[in-house]
């Protein structure tokens, strides 16, 4: 028989799981590689810098672009609404 804090942990652990997994599915760099990645940004045409791209396999937009494309979704979420 188990006890309260054996049944604490496994939920914990589904819980952290569950977790894990839905940052997996959404993480749109997930088996990305420096290939990947944009050399120029989407957002405003500038170059993305060689660090940038080693960094985050993928990326699409330089610093400033995601930084006003994390706002406007910060935003949208507070209003309830989808980005």
């Amino acid at each position: 028989m188990t006890d309260t804090a054996d049944r604490a942990a496994q939920r914990d652990a589904e819980f952290t799981g569950d977790a894990l997994e839905a940052h997996h599915r959404h993480d749109t760099t997930a088996g990305k590689t420096v290939a990947d990645s944009a050399r120029e940004c989407d957002g405003c045409g500038c170059q993305i810098p060689e660090a940038r791209r080693a960094a985050v396999p993928g990326v699409r937009l330089c610093t400033e672009c995601q930084e006003d494309a994390n706002w406007i979704a910060d935003a949208a979420r507070r209003n309830g609404r989808r980005a």
